[in-house]
């Protein structure tokens, strides 16, 4: 039974983040589009459901949010944020699983949709982009930008391209006598 005890406080202790969230908590990164802008940050889950959220907005940096949530299986979650631009939300959220789910939201500045503990590509279902943009990595960037402007992925190529054929330049008319 000591056994047991031990190795389960030790796999809780595992949750912790490498930046030291304390025992009992994990941290994981949040993906927000806030008033049709993209915000990034992370939130810090405690074992009893409560935790902090800050996000910075990916093109001003100068504004962000801080909150606070709860959270249970039954009701899933709810929160609020204070914005340095003076904006305060509303969220409510729920969890796909202990530290990963997603929410919606209501600001002063418009609505909100968000994710926590999942990558960019695992969010897109889950968040409510403005019309006409998308989701883009840049390199290990996060951006929102213009459909009209995506460049098209480059695919790797998996056979060899052959080079183009010799061309033989034209030949004088021969003459006729």
């Amino acid at each position: 039974m000591r056994r047991m005890l031990i190795m389960g406080l030790a796999g809780f202790a595992g949750w912790a983040s490498p930046a030291g969230a304390g025992w009992f908590s994990s941290t994981g990164p949040v993906i927000a589009i806030f008033a049709g802008e993209l915000f990034q940050g992370e939130a810090v889950g405690k074992l009893n459901g409560s935790g902090t959220i800050m996000i910075q907005s990916s093109t001003a940096p100068g504004v962000t949010c801080n909150g606070q949530f709860t959270s249970s299986v039954e009701l899933g979650g709810a929160g609020s944020l204070k914005c340095s631009d003076s904006a305060t939300a509303t969220v409510k959220f729920q969890r796909l699983s202990i530290l990963r789910g997603y929410g919606t939201g209501s600001s002063t500045r418009g609505p909100m949709s968000f994710t926590y503990g999942l990558s960019a590509i695992k969010s897109k279902p889950y968040l409510k982009l403005p019309p006409g943009k998308a989701l883009r990595q840049d390199g290990k960037n996060l951006v929102l930008v213009d459909t009209k402007q995506l460049v098209p992925a480059l695919l790797p190529v998996k056979a060899r391209i052959s080079p183009a054929p010799q061309v033989v330049p034209d030949m004088p008319p021969v003459m006729q006598r």
